[in-house]
Parts: structure tokens; C-alpha cells; sequence
């Protein structure tokens, strides 16, 4: 993980974002809605809401003792090498998933509600509730892709009116209402663009993401819109012709991205 910091990356981001419109919240909503997609991909973290809520529920979970000592302490041991640069991205997500196995799906549901209703539903960003419903109402198709765990990600796209049968997120096989470590999938960089072909969604027709861990899937939009986007994202942006909107409850926060 490397955090772009510094006035040499502040002056270098300052360039970037001049040479990338950035929009305002009704021009954002105007031209998602003048696309009329048929089909609306949403990564999540960072996106619909700030903040990384699959690394944050780790920790949650870790601190209410959902799982043991030694397994708490192995997969910190693991964060800790992922953002030395020493264990990959879809790798980690993985193991943050595979570190509830044995334990009871419906317990990790519960806990997911817990978490998200108390830590994440405040930094909700109300313009993309507002963008989404408008989708919604004009009958488009939506799906949220994320490499956090499915349960948090159920818990949050709920409200925005995602079916559950339409998130891709990290997430391990269950077997007779029991967790196991035996992953499905995790939907990260290319892998999110490979997932959504998985599914028959070859060329969604708007893509939403904030990371360059979305940029895979944002190149198969036939329109691409970048929501919050980092630093790594704005930089890649440059001279692809996209703009991007950052919600006003982001401005004050950092961009900063696991993994870039």
C-alpha cells in the first residue's frame, strides 16, 4: 500500500485534475441519466460511501472476537506484509474473507449489520442515493462489484435497491449454513472487469468506480464515470476524455487508496 502524500504529489495531482472536468452534482446526475443505461455497475467502498469498509470490518470483527487470537493475529501479521508490497491485493481480500471459516453465516450477517448501521450507513454519500434511485426509477438494471466481503456489501447496497443476486463481492463458499475457506470469488482490478464477463455483462453500459482498482472494469463502460476518485485513478484518467465528480461530504478527506 502506498500513500501518495507530499507537496510534489499535491502539486502533480493540482495538474492532473485541471486537465479532467469535474462535475457538479446535477451535471454528474444529468449525464448519468442522459446515457440511459440499461445496466449500472457499482464498486462500492469509496464509491456509494467513504472509507474502506471491508479492511474496517476486519478490524470490528477482530475486536468483538469473532474469531480467535492466533487467526487475529495472523491476519494482521498478513495485512501488515500486503501493504509492505509483499502480498498482493486479490490475495489479502481473500484472506479476509477466509478468516471466518467455521463460524455461521448468519452470525457474519448479523455482525455485518451491526457494523455497517453504526460505521458506515452515516458516510453514506446522499448523492449517489439520489443518482441511484433516479436509475432505478427509469427501470435501469443495477449490480455492485466489490472486493469486500459479500455480507457487508449486502448489508449496504440494500437500501439503494441492489438485489443480492446482482453483488459481486469477496466471498468463500458456504455449506449447509457453515463459512468455509473455499473462495468463489474476488473482485479486484482485472478481476472485476473478468467477473462482470462471468456474469454476461461484457460492456455494462455505465460503470461507477473511485480506484485504480476499478479502472479494468471502468474501460469496459461504454461510459465511464469516476466518483471520488483517488489520486492513481485521476492520474490514469488523463487523456482518456473522463470526468469526475467528488461528493461534497468527501472533499475534506483523503483520497488515498489501499494498494496504490
Amino acid at each position: 500500500m502506498v500513500y501518495e502524500t507530499g507537496s510534489r504529489i499535491g502539486e502533480s495531482l493540482t495538474l492532473t485534475q485541471i486537465e479532467i472536468p469535474r462535475w457538479t452534482a446535477e451535471e454528474f446526475e444529468r449525464l448519468a441519466l442522459e446515457c440511459k443505461p440499461r445496466v449500472a455497475v457499482f464498486d462500492c467502498d469509496g464509491t456509494l460511501w467513504s472509507g474502506d469498509a471491508g479492511y474496517e470490518f476486519m478490524v470490528w470483527s477482530l475486536e468483538q472476537g469473532l474469531v480467535s487470537r492466533s487467526t487475529a493475529d495472523w491476519i494482521d501479521d498478513r495485512h501488515r506484509a500486503y501493504r509492505a508490497g509483499q502480498v498482493s491485493e486479490a490475495v489479502i481480500c481473500g484472506e479476509m474473507v477466509q478468516i471466518y471459516a467455521g463460524l455461521r453465516e448468519e452470525e457474519m450477517r448479523a455482525a455485518a449489520s451491526r457494523y455497517f448501521n453504526m460505521h458506515v450507513r452515516p458516510r453514506i454519500f446522499p448523492e449517489l442515493v439520489s443518482l441511484i434511485a433516479a436509475l432505478r426509477q427509469a427501470g435501469a438494471e443495477l449490480w455492485a462489484v466489490s472486493s469486500t466481503n459479500r455480507w457487508v456489501i449486502a448489508e449496504g447496497v440494500r437500501d439503494f435497491g441492489i438485489a443480492e443476486q446482482r453483488i459481486l463481492a469477496a466471498e468463500v463458499r458456504v455449506a449447509k449454513g457453515i463459512i468455509t475457506s473455499e473462495i468463489l470469488d474476488v473482485p479486484t482490478d482485472e478481476g472485476k472487469a473478468a467477473t462482470l464477463k462471468r456474469v454476461g455483462l461484457t460492456a455494462p453500459d455505465a460503470v461507477f468506480g473511485n480506484s485504480i482498482h476499478d479502472l479494468a472494469m471502468l474501460e469496459m463502460a461504454r461510459h465511464p464515470f469516476l466518483v471520488n476518485p483517488s489520486p492513481a485513478l485521476l492520474q490514469a484518467a488523463v487523456g482518456r476524455g473522463w470526468g469526475y465528480f467528488r461528493p461534497l461530504s468527501a472533499e475534506s478527506e483523503s483520497a488515498a487508496v489501499t494498494g496504490e
